[in-house]
């Protein structure tokens, strides 16, 4: 990175301007903490910790450095040797194991958000989990996506198969989101199957280093698509950071594994799917204005290309800001600890952006923290590109 100033690829450091939480420094410190004997004191190192506490595992390192940085694995690799032996924080129990607690939370969602959206309750659960009181805790729909696709009426045509993942974030919180892309996929001349057990990915797992876990929750997914692996059915998928990672966590976490090969191959963020498996596919217009994030793994690890011209398919007249990382990245910005460097670095394009945006702007964004962003501190709602072209569709239909 001595070519490059790899202090505009960090958002920490855009923000701090303090050379420990750029790119470059935080790389300095990890090569003199190996200098030393990994095995004994330096997995411990409380300087190396601090260096590390402000990335946000955003990978923008990992797209931007000319040597391919990728500083969000050596935090995770750093953090999983240093909480070998010792408690984790409550935060990382909360936010990382976050799968877990949305599933026991869809058995009573009304009463979930009774307590964490009631005056006084809510504060005592952002208090326990040491959550900014800034922040709102995301409400939890009343009907999940698995719920509302096992009652759906299904249809008897013979049509070539598509797998949806309903990742924690849009089966949970935005079924509403997953419900359009079944749609969209349908529309597409698809056939839409989920997994048959619940599955996770395990992405917040990776940004309080617990590997272990993550690595299993991995085996569990090839484990139970191992059918569909070898049919070589396509795996759509909403979130970016839970595509990402089946292209870059698990090929280093499960290396020479062939199935593990297989999945990474027929991994697709929605776009992607449209536009490279189905080109034919007649998107309908949808003649407005939008203002396009995209997501830091999307960027970085996926590729951006496909998203912006589904856009320029359906005929929106779309900016795409240069905004960087939303500041979110997934509990970062919900934690007390880092909640000011996760509004600075909102404030530095996207969110002026969005303020400035007129009612009838659609404002896109494919990533639940990078949504929860923009609604937590505007008074924009933003939707996911699945939910932009099923609007589309409804357009169309509507016009005929």
């Amino acid at each position: 990175c001595r070519k490059h100033d790899s202090g505009t690829m960090c958002p920490s450091y855009m923000v701090t301007r303090d050379e420990r939480h750029s790119t470059r420094g935080r790389s300095r410190i990890l090569f003199e903490m190996l200098e030393g004997d990994p095995l004994e004191r330096s997995w411990h190192d409380e300087a190396v910790k601090e260096a590390l506490d402000l990335c946000l595992a955003c990978k923008g390192c990992r797209g931007e450095c000319p040597v391919n940085v990728d500083m969000a694995t050596y935090k995770s690799e750093f953090l999983a040797h240093y909480f070998e032996h010792r408690r984790r924080p409550i935060r990382a129990y909360a936010f990382g194991l976050m799968y877990r607690w949305a599933g026991m939370a869809s058995y009573a969602p009304r009463l979930v958000n009774f307590v964490t959206q009631t005056p006084g309750l809510r504060s005592l659960a952002k208090l326990a989990v040491t959550m900014a009181p800034e922040r709102r805790i995301p409400q939890f729909a009343r009907r999940t996506f698995r719920s509302w696709f096992r009652h759906r009426a299904t249809s008897r045509l013979r049509l070539p198969e598509v797998m949806l993942w309903p990742d924690t974030w849009n089966n949970y919180f935005h079924p509403d989101t997953a419900r359009s892309a079944v749609e969209v996929l349908k529309a597409a001349g698809f056939r839409v199957t989920i997994p048959s057990r619940r599955l996770c990915c395990g992405r917040p797992l990776y940004d309080y280093g617990m590997l272990p876990l993550a690595k299993k929750l991995l085996q569990r997914a090839l484990h139970a698509l191992r059918v569909e692996i070898r049919a070589g059915i396509p795996i759509v998928f909403l979130e970016p950071s839970c595509a990402s990672v089946f292209k870059d966590e698990m090929p280093n976490l499960l290396p020479g594994h062939d199935e593990a090969r297989r999945l990474r191959d027929q991994v697709f963020l929605l776009s992607d799917f449209l536009q490279q498996r189905c080109p034919e596919f007649a998107v309908p217009p949808l003649n407005t204005t939008a203002l396009v994030h995209g997501h830091c793994h999307h960027k970085a690890i996926l590729g951006f290309e496909s998203e912006s011209a589904l856009l320029s398919k359906m005929g929106l007249q779309h900016t795409i800001l240069d905004s960087g990382c939303c500041g979110m990245a997934g509990a970062f910005g919900f934690e007390q600890d880092h909640y000011e460097v996760s509004i600075a670095c909102g404030e530095r394009v996207l969110l002026p952006a969005v303020r400035a945006a007129t009612p009838d702007t659609l404002i896109i964004a494919d990533g639940f923290s990078c949504r929860e962003q923009i609604a937590q501190t505007t008074n924009h709602r933003a939707i996911h590109i699945a939910d932009a072209l099923a609007r589309a569709l409804h357009h169309k239909e509507n016009t005929i």
